[in-house]
């Protein structure tokens, strides 16, 4: 049995799934203003954020999870090193994201539309958290023992007066956006692509996790409850069965004929056309029999050694014998 290689069905966008241009960046926009405007909102709540923090901290130690310290200490170990950690903070959270929605929308239109959908639901359920739960981060928290690393060696994205921060809300530790988006780029990118090397797109949600605890803007607990709630948006909005990159069951090729089913005889490619004229021209001119064509059969009847009426018999076959010994010989 021949089977004929397949590709993955989604090598080539699918125009047809790709929503419209300006209806998309409309919504990406709102949805983003929202939730800016959603942060600023929620500002106000210090004491209710710091009794949250010292709750937060307290279970992470009953629970016998890492300091943040030790990874801190790691990166306090050099400079360039903890200067390198607040620009990635700073500096990648935002694009890493939007280029990786702009090449979901180009390249996987059916992969955009769930990532889009994923990251929208994830950026609400935070939105309403933050609300619900406001949160000091380590960097304030005065039992952690922390550094604030970005006011000290910069960059930052923060005021110097939380309470009174206009640009953000520095009270929405809980849960870290920046490790659930990168959670969200990482999964988006793998599902959508068939590379051996897309797994190395774990590092970013990785890198993003030892950055937000070294710098002291998160817990591990807010990444541990982002990474749930990633879980559960990939198991609502779950990709369409034509979106999948599973290869498709492979193609068989069409069976020949079976040479006895009257749809001809089985004549390769080769044997017709200027093939069989150049065949029939080798055979000398009057030469008795039919000729045969290779891979061809002859016309219907007795093959040349036999006689119109059948095998020769008497005198003709006793002065056959002799001329059949002698080739013999």
């Amino acid at each position: 049995m021949t089977y004929a290689r397949t590709e993955p069905t989604d090598q080539e966008p699918d125009i047809r799934a790709r929503p419209p241009l300006v209806r998309e960046f409309l919504l990406v926009a709102g949805l983003f203003l929202a939730y800016k405007f959603g942060r600023r909102a929620a500002n106000g709540h210090v004491e209710e954020a710091f009794r949250n923090a010292g709750n937060v901290w307290d279970l992470e130690r009953a629970l016998h999870l890492p300091g943040e310290g030790a990874v801190q200490g790691l990166l306090l170990h050099s400079q360039p090193l903890i200067h390198a950690a607040n620009t990635y903070y700073a500096a990648v959270h935002f694009p890493a994201t939007a280029l990786f929605l702009v090449w979901l929308y180009w390249r996987r239109p059916r992969h955009y539309v769930r990532s889009r959908r994923v990251l929208a639901a994830l950026t609400a359920a935070a939105l309403v958290l933050h609300l619900l739960f406001p949160l000091a981060p380590p960097r304030m928290l005065p039992v952690a023992g922390l550094v604030d690393t970005g006011q000290v060696y910069g960059p930052t994205v923060y005021g110097q007066t939380p309470a009174t921060d206009t640009m953000a809300n520095q009270f929405a530790a809980m849960p870290s956006l920046h490790v659930g988006w990168a959670v969200m780029v990482a999964v988006g990118l793998i599902v959508a692509t068939r590379s051996r090397w897309r797994w190395l797109w774990l590092l970013h949600p990785a890198l993003t996790l030892l950055v937000v605890v070294g710098t002291a803007n998160h817990y591990w607990l807010d990444a541990i409850v982002v990474g749930a709630m990633v879980a559960l948006a990939l198991a609502v909005f779950r990709l369409p069965l034509s979106a999948r990159t599973a290869r498709p069951a492979p193609a068989r090729l069409p069976r020949p004929a079976p040479w006895g089913s009257g749809e001809g005889s089985p004549v390769p490619a080769y044997a017709d056309g200027a093939a069989s004229r150049v065949f029939a021209s080798a055979v000398p001119a009057g030469s008795a029999g039919s000729v045969t064509v290779p891979g061809t059969f002859a016309a219907a009847g007795p093959p040349p050694s036999f006689g119109a009426a059948g095998p020769a018999s008497g005198a003709d076959a006793g002065s056959q014998a002799p001329a059949r010994a002698g080739a013999a010989r």
